[in-house]
């Protein structure tokens, strides 16, 4: 256990969805003493859990969070639960640890931990980075914000592996000494405010805090081009910094790093500079896809990976699914699945991803969305946007002035409308800009059934 200093004892983990289970999975494993609290009633909850925390007799509670959970040394909370809730307020009250679970699967980690975070591309990244090492017969196991939780897999990676963990601001927020090998920050635009207060400072610390605890011994991978990180890099960084960048080269001043000149992708280090691969052939596209690219190449050469190897899986990469996803074409109208779009920022790189005339659905629930920020984009390449969900009044009075828009009442009517206004060699572009939980149980849930009424055409 990388944590003896702390000298916790027992623990109350809250919420019994995927990372918390996992979590108190591994903590009752090692010998706490755990609490699983769930605001869910017993009802709501699936026969496979309560099995599962019977097997392992993992002390649990339904219906509410009682006082006991006060009686623990520290709180395990999931990204869900508000930083400003009465129950993480009380908890700080009484003296108590919040910690969140990648914090705990890192104590028990003894491989490599390269964490992954930024507002846009995480999935893609984090995907990526271990596809690459997968490929090059490294033990990868990827986890966090995608697929298993990190307490999951965390106390099955062995000295030789990798634990390749997406991570979100809520889980950064908790981390305590949380310290990756190999940080990668892809970019920061607003998003998520409503959980910060408004405050885009506040959003910007919670993504820089996947810095803090490094040392000269790691590596912090970063967006060359991002200018937030940059003006924001005023922070101390302990770990060696190692840039990539997409419109600049930045071999001059840097030791390693990696950048973009005439289509290709460029690495250097240690006085010598390779060539990667052209960008004609990456399976995935776009100038986004390009950044993500950059990033995993350096996470893969800063541990040894040979070029031929990379480059093999950066040609056969399809990416992921509700990102930019090809769904089928119909009547020479192809139709993407960009349900992973929950803010503005990746709306803007979806739309420029595309040279055919687009038309763009959007909606769901508004996190304080700045549609300012891809107006230009619309005006040169929408030709109409269909509006859902919570935020279709706003979606409407926004751009009625600068593209036909129309108002769907559900997704099912927003995919029939969004196909009527297209034509031949159109695409019709399903890239939200919003949360999906005005309707939906996640944006996978929402790009599952947009497929679906897709497929019913």
């Amino acid at each position: 256990m990388k944590n003896e200093e702390r000298n916790y004892k027992s623990f109350s983990v809250i919420g019994a969805a995927r990372s918390g289970l996992a979590a108190a999975k591994l903590l009752k494993k090692k010998g706490f003493k755990v609490l699983l609290s769930e605001s869910k009633n017993i009802q709501e909850v699936s026969r496979e859990v309560l099995d599962l925390l019977e097997r392992l007799k993992i002390d649990s509670e339904f219906g509410g969070h009682t006082d006991k959970i006060y009686n623990n040394d520290a709180l395990v909370i999931s990204p869900g639960v508000l930083q400003d809730s009465e129950l993480v307020t009380r908890a700080l009250s009484d003296k108590k640890d919040i910690l969140s679970e990648i914090e705990i699967a890192s104590w028990f980690c003894k491989g490599k931990i390269i964490a992954v975070t930024g507002t846009n591309g995480k999935t893609t990244t984090t995907t990526l980075v271990g596809k690459i090492f997968e490929d090059a017969g490294y033990p990868a196991f990827v986890c966090g914000n995608i697929g298993k939780a990190f307490s999951e897999v965390a106390d099955d990676i062995g000295d030789d592996g990798f634990a390749v963990v997406e991570v979100s601001s809520f889980q950064l927020d908790n981390i305590k000494s949380f310290k990756p090998d190999a940080a990668i920050l892809l970019n920061i635009t607003p998003d998520h405010l409503d959980r910060y207060n408004n405050s885009f400072d506040k959003y910007i610390h919670s993504k820089l805090r996947i810095v803090e605890n490094q040392n000269g011994n790691d590596s912090f991978i970063y967006n060359y081009d991002d200018p937030v990180i940059k003006s924001n890099l005023k922070i101390k960084v302990n770990s060696q910094q190692i840039p990539f960048s997409v419109l600049d080269d930045p071999k001059g001043k840097f030791k390693i790093g990696a950048y973009k000149q005439n289509d290709e992708i460029i690495f250097f280090g240690n006085g010598v500079k390779e060539k990667i691969i052209n960008t004609s052939e990456l399976s995935i596209k776009g100038e986004h896809n390009e950044y993500n690219v950059l990033s995993a190449v350096l996470a893969a050469k800063i541990y040894g990976i040979p070029t031929d190897s990379i480059r093999k899986t950066l040609k056969s990469f399809q990416g992921v699914e509700h990102r930019l996803e090809f769904v089928r074409e119909l009547n020479g109208i192809k139709f993407y699945n960009d349900s992973k779009a929950t803010n503005v920022n990746s709306v803007f790189y979806a739309i420029r991803s595309f040279t055919d005339p687009v038309v763009l659905m959007l909606g769901g629930r508004d996190k304080g969305n700045d549609y300012k920020l891809i107006e230009n984009e619309v005006r040169k390449s929408v030709k109409s946007i269909i509006a859902f969900g919570e935020s279709r009044n706003k979606i409407y009075e926004f751009f009625k002035n600068t593209v036909p828009v129309k108002i769907a009442d559900t997704l099912s009517d927003a995919v029939q409308k969004a196909f009527s206004a297209a034509k031949r060699n159109y695409v019709v572009l399903f890239s939200p800009a919003c949360a999906s939980f005005d309707e939906f149980e996640s944006y996978e849930h929402r790009g599952r059934e947009f497929k679906h009424f897709v497929n019913e055409l």
